[in-house]
């Protein structure tokens, strides 16, 4: 009996440690295999979580996006998906134990520059989904800026595919890291929320591949996320997800991505083409489609053979290759208390970091030790802004502005998270500091006179499904600004936005600070660096233009329509992207033209120089050489960034960057090499790169519109595959 019972446990840990063994592929293809058809139906789509439409929560569902029950037979947890990019989601608040924190905005991260800084927020909202009963988290934003009133710039990286590839794939590598599947959203041009259910974004393949789609590539590279959602709108015509183009030929063929397609939330249309076309999985379609598209409907396109049954066990296989890839089933999450003040720490450090620094005339900043500073407007007094929509995190606490949000219908109203600047900044103790609400201009220029400098803070709510119409600062803070420059020389504004704004008053203040939506932990974070205790290193991510008359697009047809989940205009709506891929400072390069502050620009309470500029070309490659040196009295961080402009003309591109950290008088060579797709010409016609025989401009500079230091080599022609 004994030597029967103890076979078994050896013959089951053999069993176990033979899987364990097995590639994530060959675990997922030997299970499939051993699956019928309508346990391999019942998983490629999920049901609402109770977080949405739902009436209720359904058994084993935690309130959230979506819920997913494998059969029992197989032996695998629920899948239980959450919002967002940001931080885990409760967007019904149904669960008691739904306390998280929340990172700034996507393009704060961006700032940072810093894919290590990317990584270790995507470990913290992944560790937080996992101990919160999450294991999907529907992040990994990496749409372009190409119009920067896009009401969800906020969620994304900004306007470059180099830096959004890399920082968007930093972070699902983090939140991976805690066995959590991280999405990569949204496949793809969705890249404004107005007419987003219907419109078509046209654009040629090759610029597509150029801009928005190498984004995505690049954070797949990345990243490796266990999922890629397809978004709303239709590209070239058709929606994104029953576009062959981009789901099979693009994604699934020339990038060989294993995980697997789900739907954004509403974005589904058909059942045959989308399986096609494809789409894996189906998105909360019991509540959010007009009808579900892959439940029955998908299993009667079997029976009479419009759908291969191998595609149905294609859809199940890369849904399962993502579950063993993460260790969900070796790691289930387990929810418990998770650690607020170490992950208020990484929030607050990635704010620190990606904080722009946009003017400091005057040395205005840091605030000087004894100075009486008055704290006017943003509702600093009670917290700090953040972005709305599905990236919404709840606010520790409830919203620090409190209204009645029974009326308002999705995505309600703006939240501030309890972290006021005001209360931070006294805390410090390095001065007297008094406040105004601002909403009375006359009385905060009555009492700015009375001050040794004013910090005001200006906001701008963006939220999902709503563009702005403009790029103003809305509820007359020009009007509060410009009273307050009037009244005192020493003025910094602290913006507060999703997006650039125009800047009417910026020659009249000393100071700008664009903080974006600083997260949990933002009022602490500005604290420090107004008063130096902290040093701005952010870099824009995204081109801040004086007016709209310069962007590609300057009108947005429709955009002061409400698009939520209703059709809000006929599917012949369409935008025609014939900028390419000249996007953002590519496109201000191409038109000579000179924006408000450039993409990568930021200023620091150090000054680098930036010198000895050398270029290896190799066969296939290139590479450049430079030396940074510190020449100020105090440690910080530079980010030398490197472009170039290809033989046959266009907007420079960034090629590559380093983020470098020197003490006072120190000095560092760096070498970067230069993403060989960023010098070349993408063939759709042969789908394949192609770099251009001649001479590349290459320039080591501090931002975009920065010529810095430039030299020319001859490189010869050369073929990649896609």
């Amino acid at each position: 009996m004994k030597a029967r019972f103890a076979l078994a446990i050896a013959t089951t840990f053999l069993s176990l440690q033979s899987a364990f063994a097995q590639s994530p592929t060959e675990r997922s293809s030997q299970l499939v295999k051993s699956m019928s058809l309508d346990e391999q139906l019942a998983i490629v789509y999920s049901r609402d979580g109770g977080g949405f439409g739902a009436a209720a929560i359904p058994e084993g569902a935690l309130g959230s996006a979506a819920f997913l029950k494998f059969p029992t037979r197989l032996g695998l947890p629920n899948l239980e998906y959450s919002d967002a990019g940001l931080g885990v989601g409760d967007p019904r608040h149904v669960r008691a134990h739904g306390v998280v924190v929340s990172l700034p905005a996507g393009l704060a991260t961006a700032s940072t520059w810093d894919p290590d800084m990317a990584r270790e927020g995507g470990r913290m909202i992944g560790s937080e989904a996992w101990r919160t009963g999450f294991n999907v988290l529907l992040a990994g934003g990496a749409d372009l800026t190409r119009d920067p009133r896009n009401g969800r710039n906020f969620e994304y990286a900004g306007e470059d595919p180099l830096l959004t590839g890399r920082i968007v794939g930093a972070t699902i590598a983090g939140i991976q890291s805690r066995h959590v599947i991280s999405t990569l959203k949204h496949f793809a041009m969705n890249d404004l929320e107005t007419s987003r259910m219907t419109m078509s974004a046209n654009i040629s393949p090759s610029a597509m591949r150029e801009s928005d789609l190498l984004g995505f590539e690049i954070a797949i590279e990345v990243g490796h996320p266990g999922s890629v959602m397809c978004s709303y709108n239709r590209v070239n015509d058709l929606y994104a997800c029953e576009n062959s183009y981009l789901l099979t030929q693009t994604l699934k063929q020339d990038w060989n991505y294993p995980g697997f397609v789900m739907s954004d939330w509403g974005a589904d249309h058909t059942t045959v083409r989308a399986a096609l076309a494809g789409l894996d999985q189906e998105s909360s379609g019991n509540t959010i489609d007009s009808r579900l598209f892959f439940g029955n409907a998908l299993a009667d396109a079997v029976h009479k053979g419009q759908v291969p049954q191998e595609r149905v066990a294609d859809m199940a296989q890369r849904i399962l290759y993502a579950v063993y890839d993460v260790g969900l089933p070796d790691h289930p999450p387990m929810i418990g208390p998770i650690d607020v003040a170490a992950d208020m720490a990484v929030a607050q450090k990635d704010e620190e970091e990606g904080a722009v620094l946009l003017r400091n005339a005057h040395n205005i900043l840091p605030l000087r030790r004894g100075m009486h500073v008055l704290v006017v407007g943003g509702h600093a007094d009670a917290g700090v802004l953040s972005g709305g929509g599905s990236a919404q995190v709840s606010a520790i606490g409830g919203n620090a502005v409190p209204v009645d949000e029974t009326s308002l219908p999705w995505p309600g109203a703006p939240v501030y998270f309890r972290s006021p600047p005001l209360k931070a900044m006294q805390a410090l103790g390095l001065g007297p500091v008094t406040y105004e609400s601002g909403t009375d201009i006359a009385r905060a220029g009555n009492a700015a006179r009375h001050a040794d400098a004013v910090v005001v803070f200006a906001t701008k709510w963006s939220v999902e499904s709503i563009d702005s119409s403009d790029l103003a600062l809305p509820d007359k803070q020009n009007d509060l600004i410009a009273a307050l420059a009037r009244a005192n020389r020493h003025v910094i504004v602290v913006l507060e936005t999703g997006n650039p704004v125009e800047m009417p008053w910026v020659n009249d203040v000393e100071g700008v600070l664009e903080a974006w939506y600083p997260g949990a932990a933002g009022g602490q974070a500005i604290a420090r660096l107004l008063y130096g205790l902290a040093n701005p290193s952010g870099h824009l991510p995204m081109t801040f233009p004086y007016a709209t008359t310069q962007l590609a697009h300057p009108d947005i047809a429709g955009v002061n329509a409400r698009t939520v989940f209703d059709v809000q205009f006929h599917t012949d709506q369409e935008l025609f992207y014939d900028e390419g891929s000249e996007v953002g400072y590519r496109w201000f390069d191409r038109q000579h033209q000179t924006p408000l502050f450039p993409f990568g620009f930021g200023l620091s309470y150090s000054n680098f120089q930036l010198d000895g500029l050398q270029l290896h070309p190799g066969s296939k490659s290139l590479s450049a050489s430079f030396t940074v040196k510190n020449i100020s009295q105090r440690q910080g961080v530079a980010v030398p960034q490197i472009y170039v402009t290809l033989p046959d003309g266009g907007g420079r591109r960034l090629a590559g960057w380093q983020r470098i950290v020197l003490a006072a008088g120190e000095s560092k060579t760096a070498t970067v090499t230069l993403d060989p797709r960023i010098l070349a010409r993408f063939d759709a016609a042969h789908d394949c790169w192609r770099i251009p025989k001649g001479n590349f401009t290459v320039r080591l500079a501090e931002s975009a519109s920065d010529n810095g230091s430039t030299l020319v080599v001859s490189m010869p022609q050369w073929i990649m595959a896609p």
